[in-house]
This record gives C-alpha cells, sequence and structure tokens, in this order.
C-alpha cells in the first residue's frame, strides 16, 4: 500500500511540473503579451538571461551528477556528447526557432507550421526531461521544472510574435500554442509509465537529457547574449545567469 502511495504522489507531482512547464508557461507568456512593447521585451529578456543560468545549474549541477551516480561516468558524458550533437542536427533540420532577423527568408506563413511543429517536438522531450528528473528524485524534478518554465517562456513570446505576425488572432495564437504545449505531458505520461518498469533507463534519460539543456544556452541563449555588448547589460547578464545558477544551487542544497 505504501509504495502505491509513493508512486501515486510521484505521479501527482509529475502531472503538476508537466502542466507547468508547457501549458502554464504558454500561459504566462500569453498573459504578458498583454503587456507594452516596452515592457514585453525587458521581462523576455531578463527571463532568457536567467534560463541560461537555470538550465547550466541544472545540467551540470544536479541532471549530469544524478546520472553519473546511476551510470559509467564516460558512458554518461558520451551520452551528453552524443546528445549536444544530435540537437545541433535537429536544429539544422528542423527549424523551430523563430527568425529574428530582418532578412528572413522564410515566408511568414510557411514559418507558422514549421515553428508549430518544430515547438511540439521540442516540448515532447521538455516532458521526458521532466518525467526522467522526478523519477529520479523529487528534488531533481523540481530544479529541472524550473529550469523548463524559465527558457519556455521566452521562447513561447518569440513564437506568438510570429504566428500573430502571420495574420493569426491572438485567440487563434494562444489555441495552437496551448495545443503544441501540450505534447509535453503526452510525452511526460508515456516516459513515465514506460521508464517505470524499466528504471534502468533512467540515468540515461538524464544524460541526453542535460545535453539539451547545454544545448540551449550554450548555441541559443548565451549568443543571444552577445549581441548586446554594453557593460550595463554585460553587468546584468551576469548577474542574471549567476542567479540562475545560484537558485538550482540552493535547491539541490535544500533537498
Amino acid at each position: 500500500m505504501e509504495t502505491v502511495d509513493i508512486e501515486s504522489g510521484q505521479l501527482a507531482y509529475i502531472l503538476i511540473a508537466l502542466f507547468a512547464g508547457s501549458i502554464g508557461s504558454v500561459m504566462l507568456a500569453g498573459l504578458l503579451m498583454l503587456t507594452n512593447d516596452h515592457q514585453l521585451q525587458a521581462v523576455s529578456t531578463y527571463l532568457t538571461y536567467l534560463a541560461g543560468g537555470t538550465l547550466l545549474g541544472a545540467a551540470l549541477l544536479g541532471m549530469i551528477p544524478k546520472a553519473t551516480s546511476m551510470m559509467d561516468t564516460s558512458a554518461a558524458m558520451m551520452l551528453v556528447l552524443a546528445g549536444i550533437l544530435f540537437f545541433f542536427v535537429l536544429e539544422k533540420f528542423i527549424l523551430w526557432r523563430s527568425c529574428r532577423n530582418k532578412d528572413c527568408k522564410r515566408h511568414m506563413q510557411a514559418a507558422v507550421p514549421m515553428i508549430l511543429i518544430g515547438d511540439a517536438f521540442h516540448n515532447a522531450i521538455d516532458g521526458i526531461v521532466i518525467a526522467a528528473a522526478f523519477m529520479s528524485s523529487t528534488e531533481l524534478g523540481i530544479f529541472v521544472t524550473i529550469s523548463v518554465i524559465f527558457h519556455e517562456i521566452p521562447q513561447e513570446l518569440g513564437d506568438f510574435g510570429i504566428l500573430l505576425k502571420s495574420g493569426l488572432t491572438r485567440k487563434k495564437a494562444l489555441l495552437y500554442n496551448i495545443l503544441s504545449g501540450s505534447t509535453a505531458i503526452i510525452a511526460g505520461l508515456l516516459a513515465y509509465y514506460f521508464m517505470a518498469s524499466m528504471k534502468s533507463l533512467i540515468p540515461y534519460a538524464l544524460a541526453f537529457s542535460a545535453a539539451s539543456f547545454l544545448y540551449i544556452a550554450l548555441a541559443d541563449l548565451i549568443p543571444e547574449m552577445h549581441k548586446k555588448t554594453s557593460v550595463k547589460d554585460s553587468a546584468i547578464q551576469i548577474l542574471l545567469i549567476l542567479s540562475g545558477v545560484f537558485i538550482i544551487y540552493c535547491i539541490i542544497q535544500t533537498n
């Protein structure tokens, strides 16, 4: 009976985290769309900086150490390397990032399905990451979920911008983003029930998932930060990155 209670409690945590990391992030991004352009840009930018820190902290302080404690260290690092290469190739073939320059050659109408399909796939990966983290430990699940939320909100804001520029109404843009975000819940639940019967897969999932966090932080977020080189912007970036890492460190130390 105790085992059943523990498993049901774990599933409840996973469901809450999956909702918060996917549909919850979309709804928060949707609410931010109601603010003026200046406030929206500032919030999105600061969240991106903070996400850079939480993603690095979650991967290097939590997910990789946990994976290496459950499997051979060299095998775990090989998985991390393979994961980074995989996400590099994936981003070459699936353009799920919004086009942020004025010379973008993709037609806005053509970009809509690519954004939604790519975002659905990305959210599915986030769902698997969250499920694997909670199945390893509750504290790991918590800071992985926080990291997902911090990097999802700026991404969803970018997606909203593309959908609105393509001619969609705010209501339709929100609905489509919620639908693409729901893949996190589906994939997370499938991962939970699949890995629940194959616990040995958890460290492999954590190592590969850590690669996705590292790739997003190092290949996407940090290069964006380098576009702003003033002393003020650089100081804010460093402060928020360190704050993100510190948030993860505090969660680890208190659990």
